[in-house]
C-alpha cells in the first residue's frame, strides 16, 4: 500500500491484495544467539505503485487466484475468512495470491508433497522446474493451481498465519484491501532477488531497516513501518509465528491528515509521516 494524499470525489474501490512477511533466524556461524530477520525488496523507481519503496513481497489478487489447487493442507477458506474478517471466497484469493506472489518475487514456494510432510528440508521443485513455473506465473501463462497440480504438490496453507489487514485511505486514487500473512522461510529454500519489480532484495533485522528509514536511506509505507515496529519486539522467527498462530484481524483503515508541510497517516493513536 502506498499513499499519495490526493482527494477524490468518489473513493476508488479497494482491490484485494496479499503480502507475505517472510521471516527467518539470522544465520550465525559463530554460535551466538540467532536474531530475527525479515525479507524486504526495494521496488524500482518506475513502478506505478510504491515506486522506490522498501516492501514485503506481495501484490494484487488476480483471476488465476480464484482457481483452487487440487490439494491444500491447512486451514480452509471458511477459517481464513474468519481470521481475516471477510468472506471465505475473498480469503481464498488472499491465500493463493500470497503463495503465488512470494514464489514469483523471491522464489520461495509455500508448498510441499501431497503426502505427509517429510521434514527433509529439500526444495519442492528442482531448479529447471522452478524457473519454468515461475516464468509461467509471471507471464500469466500458468496458474498457481496448475503449477502445483502438475508437480503433485499441495499448497501449504498451514505455513501461513494472519498478521494484519490494511485498507488504503479513501483519498487515494489507487486503493488496496491487503491481507498481511506471516510465514517462516521453509527449510531447504532460499529467497532471491530475481524479480524485475525490485532493484535489490535482502534479509534485514527489523531494527536495522527502521533506522535506515529514520535516516532517510530507506522509504517505508505506513503498513510496512508499523509491521516492522511490531516485529522489532520479537527475538526470533518462532516467536513471530507463535504470536500469529491464533490471530484474528480486522481491517486497519488509516486516515490522511495534513500537519503543516507534512501529510501523516493516522492509525488509532499513532501518526505516521508519509515517505
Amino acid at each position: 500500500m502506498g499513499y499519495v494524499a490526493r482527494v477524490n470525489t468518489i473513493p476508488a474501490v479497494p482491490r484485494p491484495a496479499a503480502t507475505v512477511i517472510l521471516v527467518r533466524d539470522r544465520p550465525d556461524p559463530s554460535g551466538e544467539r540467532p536474531s530475527l530477520q525479515v525479507f524486504l525488496q526495494r521496488r524500482v523507481p518506475t513502478m506505478a505503485f510504491a515506486a522506490g519503496m522498501t516492501v514485503f513481497p506481495g501484490g494484487a489478487v488476480d483471476a488465476g487466484d480464484s482457481i483452487v489447487p487440487a490439494r491444500t493442507r491447512g486451514p480452509g477458506a471458511a477459517e481464513w475468512g474468519r481470521r481475516f474478517s471477510c468472506e471465505p471466497g475473498q480469503a481464498a484469493g488472499y491465500l493463493h495470491a500470497a503463495v503465488r506472489e512470494t514464489f514469483e518475487e523471491c522464489g520461495v514456494l509455500l508448498a510441499g508433497p501431497a503426502g505427509p510432510p517429510s521434514g527433509a528440508g529439500e526444495p519442492v521443485l528442482d531448479d529447471a522446474a522452478a524457473h519454468a513455473a515461475r516464468t509461467g506465473l509471471i507471464e500469466r501463462t500458468r496458474t498457481l493451481a496448475g503449477v502445483l497440480d502438475d508437480a503433485g504438490l499441495a499448497l501449504r496453507a498451514d505455513l501461513l498465519h494472519p498478521w494484519a489487514r490494511w485498507i488504503t485511505p479513501e483519498q487515494e486514487p489507487r486503493r488496496y484491501d491487503a491481507a498481511f500473512f506471516v510465514a517462516a522461510l521453509p527449510a531447504g529454500q532460499a529467497a532471491d532477488a530475481r524479480t524485475t519489480e525490485a532493484v535489490e532484495a535482502r534479509w534485514w533485522r527489523p531494527a536495522d531497516i527502521l533506522r535506515e528509514h529514520a535516516g532517510g536511506a530507506a522509504r517505508l509505507m505506513p503498513p510496512t513501518w508499523l509491521t516492522l515496529t511490531e516485529l522489532a519486539g520479537f527475538e526470533d522467527a518462532a516467536a513471530v509465528v507463535a504470536a500469529a498462530a491464533d490471530r484474528v484481524v480486522t481491517p486497519v483503515r488509516p486516515t490522511l491528515v495534513r500537519k503543516g508541510e507534512r501529510t501523516v497517516a493516522v492509525v488509532g493513536d499513532r501518526e505516521i509521516t508519509l515517505p
